[in-house]
């Protein structure tokens, strides 16, 4: 009778590896390596997800019949999302007073939305908010035809508008009107 044919690895067990040698250090590398690269995935795909719940909102709050915005009328689109949260607020208020209860319920929920709407109204004023760019009207008209795929995020151009760009310069009005005027001329075509 032929003899079995054994294999390599059968009879032997998995070595073990010293904690201070160079295999257990290159082993370890390779660990933090992985773990380093999942954490900066999962940060990514957080921030995609939170500008893409923005883009969103605004894609939702447009007027259909709208070719382009002014800048005022962005600012004051601003203001609604700016807002966005307080009927929620207001529900949270209305349950506490109710129930009179010594402890607040949803005590947490309503501080986030609280520091939430406080950061934002900061950055608007500030800096400014980085919303989609709706005052031009091949940009909006890109936005719209977005399907909210956060892929293809990187199409949409985003500008910054800031509480100070609500109140336009009588400079910056005809520049806008001759852009409207071009914008209008090649929707006719």
């Amino acid at each position: 009778m032929p003899k079995a044919v054994k294999c390599k690895g059968e009879g032997r067990e998995k070595k073990t590896i010293h904690p201070y040698s160079r295999k257990a250090a290159q082993l370890t590398k390779e660990v933090h390596k992985q773990e380093k690269k999942d954490k900066l995935k999962n940060e990514r795909a957080f921030r995609l997800s939170i500008i893409g719940e923005k883009l969103l909102w605004f894609q939702s709050h447009l007027d259909p019949n709208k070719v382009e915005y002014t800048k005022k009328e962005a600012c004051e689109l601003i203001e609604k999302y700016l807002q966005r949260f307080s009927d929620e607020l207001e529900q949270i208020e209305l349950r506490n007073s109710i129930k009179g209860r010594q402890a607040r319920q949803h005590f947490s929920r309503e501080a986030v939305i609280k520091q939430t709407m406080e950061r934002e109204r900061h950055i608007y004023e500030g800096y400014g908010l980085e919303i989609p760019d709706i005052v031009n009207c091949k940009h909006l008209k890109t936005f719209r035809d977005w399907d909210g795929d956060l892929q293809k995020l990187s199409n949409i151009k985003m500008r910054k508008l800031s509480s100070k760009d609500a109140f336009i310069n009588s400079s910056e009005k005809p520049a806008a009107e001759t852009e409207t005027e071009s914008c209008a001329a090649k929707n006719m075509d």
